[in-house]
C-alpha cells in the first residue's frame, strides 16, 4: 500500500480534504491522504468529521500512527459506519481545536528558547500546555517568563519548516532539546521548525506561520516535580 499523503505538513491551515478509504478495521479507517495530525511529540491527534458516499457524517474522535509507519489511522466514534475500502469521502477538521494546538505548540518552542536547559517532557493542549525542565541551579519566575514570552510573540517572528538529515543531526546533537522524545530515525530526512531569530529544532508537530498568531499567553504555574525537575504551565489568554 502506498504511504499516506500527509497534507497537514504541506498546508497546516487546510481545513477540509477529499480522500479515499484504503483500509477499514472496525472503528478505525485509513485514507490515501489526510489533513488529520496523528498523536505524537506531545501533540494530541486531530478530530473532526468524515462524510461518506451516502453523505452520512461520522465523527473522527482521534488520529493515531499505524503499525505501518507509512499509514495513519482515524478512529470513528462508532464501528457501525458502513464505510468500505475504495469509498470516496470528504474530511473536515475540528479547526478551532487544531488551530489552538498550532498556537500552543509554537508557543512552547518560544518557552523552551527562554529556558536554556534540557526538556524532560511536555504536553500540548487546546486550553493549557506544559513543559518539564531539568532545571538544575537555573531559577524561574512566572511573571518574568510571561513578560518575555509575550514579547517574543509580539515581535512577529516568521516560522519556517525544513528538513535535516540524520547525519547532520548527529553532528548537531544540541538541536534535540527534549530528552523524553527523540526524532524518528530510519524514515528519511527529519522535519525541522525554525522560529526566525529565536529557535531551531527537529519537530513533527503543526505550527502557526508567525508568532503573532499565538496571541497573549500566561505562565500560570511553576511546579516542583523533583529535586531538579520543574513543570511550567502555560495558558492561551
Amino acid at each position: 500500500m502506498p504511504d499516506v499523503r500527509r497534507a497537514y505538513y504541506e498546508d497546516s491551515y487546510q481545513k477540509s480534504l477529499a480522500a479515499k478509504v484504503v483500509a477499514v478495521d472496525g472503528d478505525w479507517i485509513e485514507l490515501d491522504q489526510t489533513i488529520f495530525y496523528p498523536l505524537g511529540g506531545g501533540q494530541p491527534g486531530d478530530s473532526g468529521i468524515i462524510s461518506g458516499p451516502d453523505q452520512q457524517r461520522y465523527r473522527i474522535v482521534d488520529t493515531r500512527k499505524s503499525g505501518d509507519p507509512g499509514q495513519i489511522r482515524h478512529q470513528l466514534e462508532t464501528a457501525d459506519h458502513g464505510l468500505q475500502a475504495g469509498d470516496l469521502v470528504q474530511t473536515e477538521l475540528d479547526w478551532d481545536r487544531r488551530y489552538r494546538h498550532m498556537r500552543m505548540h509554537t508557543c512552547m518552542h518560544l518557552l523552551g528558547s527562554l529556558i536554556p536547559v534540557p526538556v524532560t517532557g511536555g504536553s500540548v493542549g487546546a486550553e493549557k500546555s506544559r513543559l518539564d525542565f531539568d532545571l538544575g541551579e537555573h531559577q524561574l519566575d512566572k511573571d518574568d517568563l510571561t513578560q518575555r514570552i509575550n514579547a517574543l510573540v509580539a515581535e512577529a517572528h516568521p516560522v519556517a519548516f525544513g528538513t535535516i538529515t540524520e547525519s547532520e543531526l548527529d553532528e548537531r546533537p544540541e538541536l534535540v532539546r527534549t530528552m523524553s522524545v527523540q526524532p524518528p530515525r530510519g524514515a528519511g530526512d527529519i522535519r525541522t521548525v525554525r522560529i526566525e531569530g529565536v529557535d531551531f529544532q527537529p519537530c513533527g508537530g503543526t505550527h502557526v506561520g508567525n508568532t503573532a498568531e499565538i496571541g497573549t499567553v500566561r505562565i500560570s504555574k511553576i511546579e516542583n516535580k523533583g529535586k531538579r525537575n520543574r513543570r511550567v504551565h502555560i495558558l492561551l489568554e
